[in-house]
């Protein structure tokens, strides 16, 4: 894990003088996990909407495919260079399969399952495909422990989970170990936060346009008015498919990734709470305990080292 770059003194400061570089590093990685979170809460709304998942996918990816296409032409000999395996593991980690897996799952758990058992566990899911692929064991076991302490409370917090909701937790699982294949394929990849927006982008939309249009994957998009379909468009589309892709790596330029990360891992809280009032789903002692155990495991896995 890389360590954050040394921040300004704060004792050469006057009282209105604020560090700039590491204020906006914060204010960057807020915006980040506020979308984390309502990327949680909007795929488990989808369930129960009118759009279809086709639908919901194709805003997550058109949207970003068709704001970052003008800057192609620039980027087109740097993904040609793009391993072959590369791409799949940017493309499929964090594009149209991890989307399927993870709105099959939240459709059969809640927004409190899908941001803790998919962010919660990527420290994890990244430590086994470490260890799977490239044979390199974790150099601290403690906080993946205390993750997995905190899926196992959050199952059993559950209590009468049904054989699908034990799927759709199966599925969310799944859905983090892309995650993981999409963080381990990133790295060293070459690419800016615009090349990756691409290679995620681009062939979801690709693939999603000719499954819609033909009737392979059913569509309501056309029926569904503008109203609607907003939510999704502000949290799939404009807030994961553009902000989040572009306010994270702002704030990894000025805080680090070890000190973002450790931020991030409030993104399941955040879903949970706010899953309260806008999902009305129900938030249980047990609940809350997992989630916090979940949280504490990321921070502990991604804390800065002195």
């Amino acid at each position: 894990m890389l360590s954050s770059p040394s921040l300004p003194a704060a004792h050469g400061l006057g009282p209105r003088q604020i560090p700039l570089r590491p204020l906006v590093g914060y204010l960057a990685i807020a915006v980040t996990v506020l979308v984390w979170a309502g990327f949680a809460l909007s795929t488990r709304a989808a369930s129960g909407a009118q759009l279809t998942f086709g639908d919901v996918a194709l805003i997550r990816s058109g949207i970003p495919a068709l704001f970052f296409l003008p800057f192609l032409p620039k980027r087109i000999a740097v993904l040609r260079q793009l391993p072959a395996h590369r791409w799949l593991m940017i493309a499929a980690g964090a594009g149209l399969p991890f989307f399927w897996l993870a709105a099959m799952g939240g459709a059969q758990t809640s927004a409190t399952h899908v941001g803790a058992l998919i962010a919660g566990t990527t420290p994890v899911s990244v430590a086994v495909l470490t260890w799977v692929i490239y044979r390199q064991r974790p150099a601290v076991m403690l906080p993946l422990g205390i993750i997995l302490v905190g899926v196992a409370a959050l199952i059993g917090a559950s209590g009468n989970l049904a054989a699908g909701s034990l799927t759709g937790v199966a599925l969310l699982l799944s859905a983090s170990l892309l995650w993981g294949c999409y963080t381990l394929g990133l790295r060293g990849s070459g690419l800016d936060p615009i090349g990756c927006a691409l290679v995620l982008a681009l062939p979801s939309t690709l693939v999603l346009l000719p499954l819609l249009a033909t009737g392979v994957l059913p569509s309501n998009l056309t029926q569904v008015r503008l109203a609607e379909a907003m939510p999704f468009i502000l949290a799939q589309g404009v807030g994961v498919g553009l902000v989040s892709s572009l306010t994270y790596a702002i704030a990894i330029a000025r805080l680090g990734v070890a000190k973002c990360a450790a931020i991030g891992s409030l993104a399941p809280a955040i879903a949970a709470v706010l899953a309260v009032p806008l999902l009305h789903e129900a938030l249980t002692p047990g609940t809350i305990l997992a989630v916090l155990i979940i949280c504490a495991g990321v921070m502990l896995a991604n804390r800065p080292k002195e």
